[in-house]
């Protein structure tokens, strides 16, 4: 059963997901929140699968909610997914690097929604190539903040390779594919290069790649 918490100020939106999350056999909402606040209070009491978070919302933003939950290893699991009207904006991308595993724009259509939800919970990033293109046509020229790259050094060839094919939009398959090995070794892999680059999930792998300049922007 995968467990969501809905954290959105807008009521209407929250009993409009609410509607088509609870016709699914295999999701479970755990409960809802109007403000950040109370939405890092729900996490804690309920350690959601995933927590579908408004970037905007009085008390605490959602950017704030999203770096609280990552800077808290007992909610390492809780998968933050951002909810915005305004799809990929500097917002958005602040919300990436907080921690936050994808965003999704309130007008997505309802399978969308759902198969976003599913993905989220398996720890995969919401970040098909055609946004990471625009991640980083729009922000990747910005200076490097001053974390970027940590832990680079200690890559081997192997990860770095899997590591790139992350930053292009690849999933675990394609990677293995691609790479000629197993999904399972493609994740172990990813994984610990997350671990040695301080990433907390795929998502901030791809922002930390363009930014320490493992990966460079394509020129389109």
């Amino acid at each position: 059963m995968i467990r969501v918490l809905l954290v959105d100020d807008q009521p209407l939106i929250r009993s409009g997901f609410r509607a088509l999350l609870d016709l699914e056999e295999d999701i479970e909402v755990v409960g809802e929140a109007a403000d950040g606040r109370k939405g890092l209070e729900l996490v804690k009491a309920h350690l959601p699968d995933v927590a579908l978070v408004d970037i905007q919302m009085p008390v605490v933003d959602g950017i704030e909610a999203t770096r609280r939950i990552a800077a808290d290893p007992a909610l390492a699991e809780v998968h933050v997914v951002i909810l915005t009207n305004y799809g990929l904006d500097e917002y958005v991308f602040n919300a990436l690097r907080a921690g936050a595993s994808g965003f999704l724009v309130k007008d997505i259509v309802p399978d969308d929604f759902l198969h976003a939800v599913r993905v989220a919970a398996r720890g995969d990033a919401l970040l098909a190539p055609s946004i990471t293109r625009k991640l980083i046509n729009q922000y990747v020229t910005q200076p490097l903040p001053a974390h970027a790259g940590t832990g680079l050094e200690e890559l081997t060839s192997r990860e770095r390779e899997a590591v790139v094919l992350v930053a292009h939009g690849l999933s675990n398959d394609e990677i293995a594919d691609r790479m000629v090995i197993s999904p399972l070794t493609a994740k172990t892999h990813i994984n610990r290069a997350m671990t040695k680059i301080h990433a907390r999930d795929r998502a901030q792998l791809v922002v930390l790649a363009y930014e320490s300049g493992l990966v460079a922007p394509r020129k389109s």
